[in-house]
């Protein structure tokens, strides 16, 4: 199933996106794309239903493809090709960084550089949803607790991530660098999420084109280790990392400005497309 929010900010409609690509309204039957709703029983529920038999929405504003999200968990250096790139050492264990749940937008929305930046970047990265509560669990059973998977653009201030004193957090949490969607895909329609093409553009540039089979730590291992150090629940997102073709790893470095527009894409996830604007 193809699960999504649509309306304007505040305000979304939860629905799901039929074979025929209509959008059908789901509100009659659950509260929000998030918590009980994308637990296993919660989304068997949804797979019940004949979609002919909702509503049809009116295409609009797309909202961020899950609601209610607890923790955004990014992993650094997480692709080898990456990794090479900008000069790291692929790390031992995952790099964990957390990106503020302020900064969650809608797959379409505008992104606002803050100010005083100089070198916002783009990160086209495969999102991992979670539909139940993991905690100690092995790599094994680890795709038991995930609901599915979402394209997600890990917006990125390179300055004030990597530049001044402290951790990367505030270079990430800026508000609208978090845009997810435009659909959360339950994972029974990713078998095999460790070969999925990824991709991002600038102003209709070719800028990434890669691929997550060359992730260093894939999606069970991560949601296992994680589920080491805390508990992850339903709704929380795991942001996995990006390929190679940033800004920063570009001879010279470039960087976003007012009036850029980048679109990104994940195979089987769909397509964002934002537009850069200066903060007022």
């Amino acid at each position: 199933m193809k699960l999504m929010r649509v309306g304007e900010a505040g305000s979304e409609k939860p629905a799901l996106l039929d074979a025929d690509g209509k959008i059908r309204d789901l509100s009659g039957h659950v509260a929000d794309i998030g918590g009980e709703a994308i637990t296993p029983a919660g989304l068997a529920k949804i797979a019940a239903i004949d979609p002919r038999s909702l509503p049809e929405l009116s295409p609009g504003r797309i909202g961020a493809c899950v609601a209610g999200t607890g923790k955004f968990i990014c992993i650094g250096l997480n692709y080898s090709d990456h990794a090479a790139e900008t000069g790291a050492t692929v790390p031992p264990e995952p790099i964990i960084f957390m990106k503020a749940t302020s900064a969650i937008v809608g797959p379409n929305d505008d992104v606002i550089i803050p100010r005083g930046s100089e070198k916002t970047d783009w990160e086209v990265e495969l999102g991992v949803v979670i539909g139940k509560t993991a905690k100690y669990v092995t790599e094994a059973e680890a795709l038991d607790y995930v609901a599915g998977y979402c394209v997600s653009n890990d917006v990125s201030e390179r300055a004030f991530q990597t530049e001044r004193s402290g951790q990367w957090t505030k270079g990430k949490s800026c508000d609208t660098f978090g845009p997810i969607g435009p659909w959360l895909v339950t994972k029974d329609e990713i078998p095999q999420p460790q070969n999925l093409g990824m991709w991002l553009t600038v102003n209709g540039q070719k800028m990434q084109n890669g691929s997550s089979k060359t992730m260093v730590y894939g999606v069970a291992f991560l949601v296992s280790y994680l589920s080491q150090f805390m508990s992850l629940h339903p709704g929380d997102v795991i942001s996995t990392g990006t390929p190679p073709g940033v800004g920063m790893g570009l001879k010279p470095p470039r960087y976003l400005k007012a009036g850029d527009v980048v679109e990104l894409g994940i195979e089987g996830l769909g397509t964002q497309k934002q537009t850069f604007v200066a903060d007022r």
